[in-house]
């Protein structure tokens, strides 16, 4: 079958030579006996439509090839610190992909979609259990998002309360995230120093604590993969001092069956969703970072609220007066809970043995290591460690990050938490197995001895990839979105991208 277009004006201006374009004469499928023809308004109508008709194996030999010049966690091991790149199981991404739960309208009668409600009610049912909060908004699409919503809660609190409180509290290991929200909810931020053992300064903490303080916002564990020893008594003082207590929920790998935020003395958490509870994480798709809060903050959460009546059947409610209103469209990200509440049901109550397995994993790697590497802070981890390669030099960690790439791992994060020089920051996540371990720590131990007996191999790598050193600051500058095959290229292309590249 074809489809013939047909203009109010006849024209070949534009219209591409065949021979000089031979893409053109090709067609992906039979074309039938009749033809269909469709009038266009002109003004709705461009005169050339640079279509190519190729066949199907063409298509899908583009995306693949395309697709394995890409690293993701099904193709190896994937450590980035403080991002929880576990495996996702795909029976997740088979119930996200039921016709009921994909074809979801969001304007859907609430008596259309009991099943939905249902699951995201005992969704919220089992964040609560397992952080001990007493209520959630599912709504925020990311972490960050959900940290937004928690400041603003707070906002809202202190204003209803008519408390001028203007600053919050955070320690220098934090996200960088907990400042920015502070900021654009108008606060201003104060900064706590790490003491010698990776925890926030009480001291400095109880020199800075008075009573215009809305918030303290703490990541337990730390991004330093450290559990704070001072915990309890920060809470206790922050809660003396009429201070809300906000728990960046990004490690909460390392937590699940063995503490509760709320047993730390935390009022509100937010939950990333694409970390803890394996749903996708990354590749500019949608995430989820729900907020859990204290039975007090409860009546501020976004609306609509998922009630469950008597007669077991769910309703959408509208009426909480001091909401402070929506934060997404709908109900948030609906397939990441799908995935995420699948995930938990999966582990059920052996849902423990995923922050067991994430220490371990994380401990016996530390262990492998930290002769070969420095131990800013020489503690038991708990699901991620931070490592420095500061006696190698300036710009090791991003030359070791390099060059592991030749070893076909992809690089743990660099340079991150701040207050470490030269920071490689790895998380092994619960889904490794010993042999990945061992390799990975194999190939780091080997990528040290090469910086010793001939740095500049370390310094030029990688040298098994498409591309070898990119200039980051001019591919930032001057990003090239266009790619071509090689076998196509007349050379132009290929000049173009040595732009990105360091001889």
């Amino acid at each position: 079958m074809k489809l013939i277009f047909e203009y109010e004006e006849e024209t070949t201006e534009h219209v591409p030579d065949v021979d000089d374009n031979k893409e053109r004469e090709r067609t992906g499928k039979e074309a039938a006996a009749e033809d269909i023809t469709i009038e266009l308004p002109k003004d709705l109508m461009r005169k050339e439509l640079p279509l190519p008709n190729v066949s199907e194996i063409t298509v899908v030999r583009h995306y693949t090839n395309i697709s394995r010049m890409n690293f993701g966690v099904d193709l190896g091991f994937y450590p980035l610190g403080s991002c929880t790149m576990k495996y996702n199981p795909k029976i997740n991404e088979d119930m996200a992909s039921l016709d009921g739960f994909k074809d979801l309208h969001p304007l859907s009668h609430e008596s259309c979609i009991q099943g939905s409600l249902q699951l995201m009610w005992e969704l919220e049912q089992d964040l609560t259990k397992i952080t001990g909060m007493d209520a959630f908004s599912l709504q925020p699409a990311a972490g960050a998002q959900g940290e937004l919503l928690g400041v603003m809660i707070a906002k809202a609190y202190f204003k209803q309360k008519n408390e001028k409180r203007k600053k919050i509290i955070i320690p220098d290991s934090a996200h960088g995230t907990n400042a920015a929200t502070a900021t654009m909810c108008k606060f201003e931020t104060i900064t706590i120093p790490s003491d010698s053992r990776g925890n926030m300064d009480i001291y400095k903490f109880k020199e800075v604590l008075e009573d215009d303080v809305a918030l303290v916002m703490l990541t337990n564990p730390n991004t330093l993969g450290l559990f704070e020893e001072n915990i309890l008594e920060i809470s206790d003082l922050a809660h003396t001092n009429g201070t809300l207590m906000y728990c960046d929920g990004a490690n909460m790998n390392a937590l699940f069956g063995i503490t509760r935020p709320t047993d730390q003395g935390f009022d509100m958490i937010h939950l990333n969703l694409h970390k803890s509870f394996s749903t996708p994480h990354g590749g500019g798709g949608p995430g989820a970072g729900v907020l859990g809060v204290k039975s007090f903050l409860a009546e501020y959460l976004p609306l609509p609220r998922i009630i469950k009546e008597q007669d077991n059947k769910f309703f959408l409610d509208y009426t909480k007066q001091k909401s402070v209103g929506k934060v997404k469209y709908s109900y948030g990200n609906f397939g990441m809970l799908v995935r995420a509440y699948c995930y938990i049901k999966s582990c059920g109550t052996n849902i423990r043995k995923v922050s067991e397995h994430a220490i371990l994993n994380a401990n016996y790697l530390l262990n492998l290591l930290k002769d070969d590497y420095e131990l800013p802070y020489n503690r038991r981890c708990t699901h991620e460690f931070v490592l420095s390669s500061r006696k190698f030099g300036e710009k090791s960690a991003l030359n070791i990050a390099k060059r592991l790439l030749d070893y076909g791992f992809h690089p743990p994060t660099i340079y991150f938490p701040l207050i470490v020089r030269e920071a490689l920051m790895i998380e092994p996540t619960e889904t490794e197995s010993k042999e990945t371990l061992d390799r990975f720590a194999a190939a780091l131990k080997s990528i040290a001895n090469e910086i010793k007996e001939n740095p500049e191999i370390v310094k030029g790598a990688p040298y098994t990839k498409l591309v070898g050193r990119l200039d980051e600051v001019a591919a930032a500058r001057k990003p090239n979105l266009r790619w071509i095959a090689f076998s196509q290229s007349d050379g132009k292309e290929d000049s173009e991208k040595k732009l990105y590249v360091k001889k």
